[in-house]
């Protein structure tokens, strides 16, 4: 008798191991067979293809796959919604603990409902609990119309966990499909975004926009990668599909800590730090040639390998990852090949945003400053140029993570104390025998000084001249800024990967109390 109820209960315990296959089946299946080949006929990825893509193999541990709408309006009480279109769960990358969550658009569109929003922040505060980082692939047509404001709520309570992760763990959202209306606010509130060439990202879309008014323009012209990178500035990376996506995601992670407390892993250093000789003919003592500041970079950080930050975007100014004798670093470096490195409205947003996340996540800055100046014009100054490059001064003064600044070539004005100089909290200041640190330009000051005296002269062209070289002997040096206190030291361009990693080391260790209060006030 015994051994017939054993038998009995086994036949029923495979019965349900085999009900419990069927709905794993079903969930996995989304919205069905054929909908999952039209995500590969576009390009794209499956919402489980891109997490086991982006996951160690066999990681991935789903949260939430059984969950439902409670919406029984508009057909929706009989509507098959599978994991109500989104994975949700945790994993690993490269061993590293990460909190994922992908949109289905193979179910409704991967509209988001109340359920779908509830499993995202779901995840997300599993991630803040945890300390690691969270990493969203965006794939929705948007808010699940049939649940009306419920679906709102959603939305609302994302962008609330949005910030309540901002600056505690690392967020990275990966456009992979469409992220239209209020949808696109919750990956403007992450730390990157990641957008691949098949997605489009916009608050309102063409055909909106015709209607009201009556302009033209193409879903990619409009929110395509290509225009956020280049024009909106709105992201961080284009990726040519979803795999490529994926990569730069890895890499992106690999030079982050797994929050706020803790700092990046110390990885695969490069202990050579003899100098380079290179480095003395990169840069044209000329200060009205050009030179890419990236051959630089690629001299300094360990094996020329770094991960640059909105590549396409403000590209008079260079923001990106690296290492330096195995430690992590942020750059920010003025292009000279742009606009002869001018600071200007967007390269000034540009690096203050990514100043502001080195700091909240314990990464050093590094600056190689040739800067002329701010870049004038009445449409920079109606454009609010003071605000915008206020946010570069409030950022590094708030900033108090290891600061070391370089000065390469030209650092003149207001523009020299943006990129971080001793008064701004550098922790160390450098200086090429190139350098020239002053108010303004030989040429520019030494009309405005000896304006008179070339104007009386018999000559004003060869006293024009001479007055010039007057000031830059006086002025222009790092000599002066030295002895001043302003440089610690003017050193060999060969030896400026050895001094980097030399102060790394010494302030490795800083410490910075603050004054307590609750927040400071950036200007927008």
């Amino acid at each position: 008798m015994a051994d017939k109820n054993v038998i009995k209960l086994a036949e029923t315990m495979d019965a349900r191991v085999s009900q419990l296959a069927e709905q794993h089946h079903i969930i996995e299946l989304g919205g069905g067979q054929a909908r999952l080949d039209k995500q590969h006929e576009k390009g794209k990825e499956t919402a489980r293809e891109r997490i086991d893509n982006l996951l160690d193999p066999h990681s991935f541990e789903e949260v939430g796959a059984f969950r439902k709408h409670r919406t029984t309006l508009f057909g929706m009480d009989k509507a098959v919604v599978p994991a109500d279109g989104v994975v949700t769960g945790s994993g690993t990358i490269f061993g590293r603990p990460v909190h994922v969550a992908s949109q289905d658009f193979s179910v409704m569109g991967g509209s988001a409902g109340e359920t779908q929003s509830t499993k995202v922040v779901e995840t997300m505060e599993q991630s803040l609990l945890t300390g690691t980082p969270f990493l969203f692939f965006y794939d929705s047509g948007g808010a699940r119309i049939q649940e009306g404001i419920d679906s709102l709520s959603g939305y609302g309570k994302m962008f609330f966990a949005n910030v309540k992760l901002s600056g505690v763990v690392p967020q990275i959202a990966i456009i992979a499909g469409p992220c239209a209306g209020g949808a696109s606010y919750s990956p403007a509130l992450t730390d990157f975004i990641i957008m691949t060439k098949q997605a489009h990202m916009f608050i309102t879309g063409p055909q909106v926009i015709k209607s009201v008014t009556g302009e033209q323009v193409s879903a990619d012209e409009l929110g395509g990668a290509v225009a956020h990178m280049t024009t909106s500035g709105n992201i961080h990376f284009v990726a040519e599909d979803d795999d490529a996506a994926i990569l730069i995601a890895k890499k992106l992670l690999s030079f982050l800590p797994q929050n706020n407390t803790e700092d990046a892993e110390f990885v695969n250093p490069n202990n050579d730090v003899s100098p380079c000789e290179e480095l003395r003919e990169i840069v044209p003592l000329d200060g009205k040639k050009g030179y890419d500041i990236r051959d630089v970079i690629a001299k300094i950080v360990d094996w020329g390998d770094y991960l640059e930050v909105k590549a396409g975007y403000a590209t008079n100014i260079v923001t990106a990852f690296a290492r330096i004798n195995g430690r992590t670093v942020g750059i920010v470096a003025n292009q000279p090949k742009v606009m002869s490195g001018c600071l200007d409205i967007n390269a000034s947003d540009k690096a203050a945003e990514f100043i502001g996340f080195c700091d909240a996540f314990n990464i050093p800055l590094v600056q190689l400053v040739d800067v002329p100046g701010f870049l004038p014009g009445v449409q920079q100054e109606y454009g609010g140029i003071i605000r915008h490059g206020a946010k570069m001064l409030y950022a590094y003064s708030e900033a108090t993570v290891p600061k070391i600044t370089v000065v390469l070539r030209k650092a003149y004005g207001g523009s020299y104390l943006a990129m971080c100089n001793k008064d701004l909290g550098a922790d160390a200041a450098y200086a090429w025998p190139s350098a020239e640190i002053a108010v303004m330009g030989a040429e520019g000051a030494a009309n405005v000084i000896f304006r008179k005296e070339i104007k009386a002269s018999e000559d004003p062209a060869a006293t024009r001249a001479e007055k010039i070289e007057e000031y830059s002997n006086a002025f222009n040096t790092p000599y002066v800024a030295a002895a001043r206190g302003q440089v610690d030291d003017v050193i060999d361009p060969a030896d400026t990967r050895r001094k980097i990693a030399a102060a790394l080391e010494m302030y490795a260790t800083k410490r910075q109390p603050r004054p307590a209060k609750k927040h400071g006030n950036m200007p927008c």
